[in-house]
């Protein structure tokens, strides 16, 4: 494994390279993973994806697992406690806009049955699969993550820019952006 080529933003360390090769690009349906995703994806806007890769356990652990359905009933107390976790990201709207997100993803499923079936159908179910040849090929945002976010925002979701959820999307395997040297590429 380790003398795999991989792309070679997730060659810093063996953190990178095992979400490179276990998480990104892979499509996820199961709503419970989209929604640590998108949790998660929303936290890093502004910061570096490694700052949430080295935290995603206190993450997970301060959110319930990502229980969606506990977070969207946190009340002020549980708010609170999470602002002054020293494990995650302890940005005040964030937290908040997990709760707000959080609701608003429910209600999602409600409409859809599935968050997985709302966000899957914009690309009619079917990954999009661009395999840039190099790091400079790879876009921060498409029509498609443009389309998403203003739906998104639309329902009542924050922290969902263009980049945010371009960025999402490769996480989720909706867009595989791995590079075309990448071993992965070559499955």
């Amino acid at each position: 494994m380790e003398n795999k080529l991989r792309c070679a933003w997730c060659e810093k360390d063996d953190l990178y390279r095992k979400y490179h090769d276990e998480d990104w690009g892979i499509p996820i349906y199961d709503d419970a993973t989209i929604f640590e995703f998108l949790i998660l994806e929303t936290f890093q806007a502004g910061l570096s994806w490694y700052t949430i890769l080295k935290k995603r356990e206190n993450f997970r652990s301060a959110f319930d697992n990502f229980d969606y359905i506990k977070i969207a009933q946190y009340q002020e107390d549980k708010i609170q406690a999470l602002l002054i976790d020293p494990g995650i990201i302890r940005n005040k709207l964030k937290v908040h806009s997990a709760v707000s997100n959080a609701q608003a993803f429910i209600k999602i499923q409600e409409e859809f049955g599935s968050f997985s079936n709302y966000i899957w159908n914009f690309t009619n179910q079917n990954p999009i699969i661009n395999h840039p040849k190099t790091l400079k090929d790879v876009v921060a945002t498409t029509p498609l993550s443009d389309t998403i976010s203003k739906d998104l925002k639309k329902r009542g979701f924050k922290f969902v820019g263009s980049t945010v959820i371009y960025a999402f999307l490769q996480a989720t395997g909706i867009v595989n952006d791995h590079l075309q040297d990448c071993w992965i590429s070559k499955q």
